[in-house]
């Protein structure tokens, strides 16, 4: 009987493959080398760094990750290794919608704009991204698209809304990232905005993080709100030893749950079920959450419907005071979460 290693921390996965494998639960950033002997398939989350370190004496053949980023795995040693790695890429897009949304509410009634008046930068036109740039044009927002490896491998240009960071570090009065954590050569995201270019942008321009906490350069946010910007962040560096000088001054402080919907965490765990269940060749069909309703692919086009609901299903004023007020709770706030409904 196979023996598969599940992070204690994704939903609605226990009890699933017990008829069929040897399960053990444990908490993500626990997870040893020693705990891997006899090991065939790992599904973790982001808190497990799946290296060398922790893999190179074990019988690992499969690690599927219920996030969308793969950035906690060494991708390369893992091919090199002979090791599969999946992620569930796209489960969580409408949930980080969501919360770019509540983020972009907030900031219109603060400053009493609205979105015809607004120029918003989208960098990282995945999954994420797309949606949040199809919705903001849906709104009324200039949509201005940065994604150099789309641009090149698509051939995309001006006339599809695709430029380059520059233009959106000059032009945009939103900045939104949503790109994965590189830090290779081609194409690296490793503190995109730093402090170094982040004076480029205007002091009124608001910025978004919800991507990946090493994206953007923590004193680059810092330097923006001392001119006095502001800022809205979900994703930190060093998580969960966060800047508590970049905490209080933020606008919108949350602690990597951007994406956090029932349907998104749902579809995640949906997705690993089914990677594991194949390559195990265990008789699991299509399984999904009994108790989680499939996500409908409502639309919210009506800028004005979005002011007016958008707090019932996000409520990011309070969860920015829970963050300020416990944040060395950071983890525990973040693995006790209590999932939203989606709104998009």
């Amino acid at each position: 009987m196979a023996k598969i290693i599940i992070d204690k921390d994704i939903p609605y996965i226990k009890g699933i493959f017990e008829p069929f494998a040897s399960v053990e639960y444990l908490k993500g950033d626990e997870i040893s080398p020693k705990d891997l002997e006899n090991t065939v398939a790992l599904i973790v989350r982001t808190r497990t760094k799946c290296n060398a370190k922790l893999l190179e004496n074990s019988s690992v053949k499969i690690i599927v990750t219920a996030t969308i980023g793969t950035d906690h795995i060494d991708l390369e040693w893992c091919r090199n290794s002979g090791i599969i790695v999946e992620s569930a890429q796209g489960c969580n897009a409408r949930g980080v919608l969501q919360w770019v949304s509540a983020s972009l509410v907030l900031m219109s009634e603060k400053f009493d704009w609205k979105p015809a008046d607004k120029t918003i930068g989208v960098v990282g036109v995945g999954h994420v991204g797309s949606l949040v740039a199809e919705f903001a044009e849906s709104w009324g927002f200039n949509v201005l698209k940065c994604d150099p490896p789309r641009v090149n491998s698509e051939k995309l240009s001006a006339a599809d809304g695709f430029v380059e960071f520059e233009i959106i570090l000059k032009s945009c009065d939103i900045i939104t990232f949503h790109t994965p954590l590189r830090r290779q050569v081609d194409y690296p995201t490793f503190h995109m905005l730093n402090i170094n270019n982040v004076g480029r942008i205007s002091k009124d321009t608001v910025i978004f993080n919800s991507s990946r906490g090493e994206v953007v350069e923590t004193q680059a946010l810092i330097a923006h709100i001392e001119r006095g910007g502001c800022c809205c962040v979900d994703t930190w560096e060093f998580e969960p030893m966060i800047n508590l000088e970049l905490l209080s001054s933020v606008d919108v402080a949350t602690p990597h749950i951007a994406g956090y919907s029932k349907q998104g965490k749902a579809t995640a765990t949906a997705m690993s079920v089914k990677t594991i269940a194949e390559y195990l060749e265990i008789p699991i069909n299509d399984w999904f959450p009994s108790d989680v309703q499939k996500n409908r692919a409502k639309t919210h086009t009506v800028w004005s419907d979005v002011c007016s609901s958008i707090i019932k299903y996000c409520d990011l004023v309070t969860e920015t005071a829970t963050l300020k007020a416990n944040y060395e709770d950071f983890e525990e706030l973040r693995a006790t979460y209590n999932y939203r409904e989606e709104f998009f």
